[in-house]
């Protein structure tokens, strides 16, 4: 997203759920079928296709690192044995550099309050990257529980950081997440949540906000609300505003 206010400019890839980050594009593509399929599509500066990975499910979430290089995804999938009649869902990771890639993150080792945890149930979702391209997080549901993941692509390991939080988005300067959070008995509210105090915030949305927030620039997010995108302060202050009609899953291109 350059200037929300322009014109449109409309092109001929048709994506379910998209994002883009120096000059790299992901486009989820439903494939219908029983069940229906996903297509992980890479595109390059040019909207060229460089790389597809064939996924299951349905697509719900997608993110670029802020280089470009690592490309991430969400799927919501039926069929798991631990889930009856439910939906789970898969999160994977590619790096575009190397073209290792991972469909499903689901086994990464895991520790919960600094112990290694095992759960058949373990769904992890919202993966948002560091600038380092390594550090990640993103949200883990286990035993009727949410909570705030920290990852390490490189040495393959994660642990929880917190409960209670859901498609996390991290700042430009990798100082703040921004993340979805229940408040009983209500609905999901943004909080934001300051990594160096640990300090959670309040934003000036109160409506119920199912979406992974992205980052305008340092100071504001933008989200999905009804058929159009929003945006607010990230420090809790000002209030919601309308930025882009008839729109879904923003990116900040500048």
């Amino acid at each position: 997203m350059g200037d929300p206010r322009a014109v449109p400019a409309v092109s001929a890839t048709k994506c379910d759920r998209n994002y883009t980050a120096a000059g790299t594009t992901i486009c989820l593509v439903t494939r219908p079928g029983a069940p229906p399929t996903t297509d992980a599509v890479i595109l390059d500066r040019s909207m060229r296709e460089v790389r597809t990975v064939r996924l299951a499910g349905i697509p719900s979430r997608a993110r670029i690192s802020a280089s470009g290089r690592m490309a991430s995804w969400t799927v919501f999938v039926t069929g798991d044995s631990y889930n009856s009649g439910g939906f789970s869902t898969w999160s994977g990771i590619l790096d575009t550099k190397t073209g290792y890639v991972i469909t499903n993150i689901e086994e990464i080792p895991l520790r919960i309050d600094g112990h290694r945890y095992y759960s058949a149930d373990v769904n992890y979702w919202g993966i948002t990257f560091a600038a380092d391209d390594s550090r990640f997080y993103a949200t883990l549901s286990t035993k009727g529980k949410t909570y705030l993941v920290e990852g390490d692509f490189t040495n393959w390991r994660a642990r929880t950081l917190r409960e209670n939080a859901e498609c996390p988005s991290l700042s430009p300067d990798g100082t703040t997440l921004v993340y979805k959070k229940r408040v009983k008995p209500g609905p999901w509210r943004l909080y934001a949540l300051d990594l160096a105090t640990g300090r959670e915030t309040p934003l000036a949305e109160t409506a119920s906000i199912d979406d992974q927030a992205a980052w305008l620039d340092e100071r504001t997010v933008m989200y999905a609300k009804g058929k159009d995108i929003w945006s607010v302060p990230a420090n809790g202050t000002g209030t919601p505003h309308l930025l882009t009609p008839n729109a879904s899953s923003p990116s900040a291109i500048h």
